[in-house]
């Protein structure tokens, strides 16, 4: 709850500035720590910023894709698992709009976590990617074990995936799409089952090429 309570805190923080605004600026987003250092005897203050920390996967082909694939990129995180007949359908035909407006630029990537470590192996991961028209690995779908998968949905993009027996289909996640920046930095969270979020997403995309070198293709 304190997750999902933070994230639409950083909705409605979006959704204040001006969207069309060529001066706006993207907030970063997550945990923050004031270090304080000496400068030729004066105190200076540097805020550090959350960081997506280190991690490796699986992707769709069985090709190990790990942080460092992301480098100079920024991409759009999302949870998912391929038998989800409730949000998954509507957040991945909204993502495909993403894929489809930075689809060829070296600097966009879109990175998609199952939370089915038992089912959704690379080979289902493969034939889902290919129903959905995706080829190449700008748009990676990732496999690993269920821990791996919780924790870093919780702690690099505070959002929530776990498994629940209680749940019909076995599993909870929330459908955000987390903007990450060129430096693993939180800088957006949009709700990827509706379409106008998606589009301020979309937008926001382009104003962090600007402020980050690279353009849309």
């Amino acid at each position: 709850m304190r997750l999902l309570l933070f994230i639409i805190c950083c909705i409605l923080t979006l959704q204040a500035c001006t969207s069309g605004s060529q001066n706006k600026k993207l907030p970063i987003l997550g945990e923050r720590e004031a270090v304080e250092t000496q400068v030729k005897g004066k105190t200076v203050v540097d805020t550090i910023y959350q960081t997506v920390a280190p991690f490796s996967y699986l992707n769709q082909d069985s090709v190990r894709v790990s942080n460092s694939d992301f480098d100079g990129r920024i991409y759009v995180a999302d949870f998912f698992f391929t038998s989800c007949n409730t949000i998954c359908p509507q957040m991945h035909r909204n993502m495909l709009k993403v894929y489809e407006k930075f689809k060829g630029n070296p600097q966009v990537k879109i990175l998609s976590h199952s939370i089915d470590a038992k089912y959704d192996v690379p080979s289902r991961l493969k034939k889902y990617a290919g129903k959905l028209g995706i080829e190449g690995n700008q748009w990676e779908f990732v496999h690993g074990s269920s821990d791996s998968i919780y924790n870093v949905s919780a702690k690099n993009y505070l959002v929530a995936a776990y498994e629940d027996k209680t749940d019909p289909q076995g599993f909870v996640h929330q459908g955000w799409f987390i903007l990450v920046d060129k430096n693993k930095h939180l800088r957006g969270a949009y709700d990827g089952t509706k379409a106008d979020q998606v589009e301020l997403m979309i937008n926001d995309m382009q104003i962090l090429l600007d402020e980050q070198g690279g353009d849309a293709k």
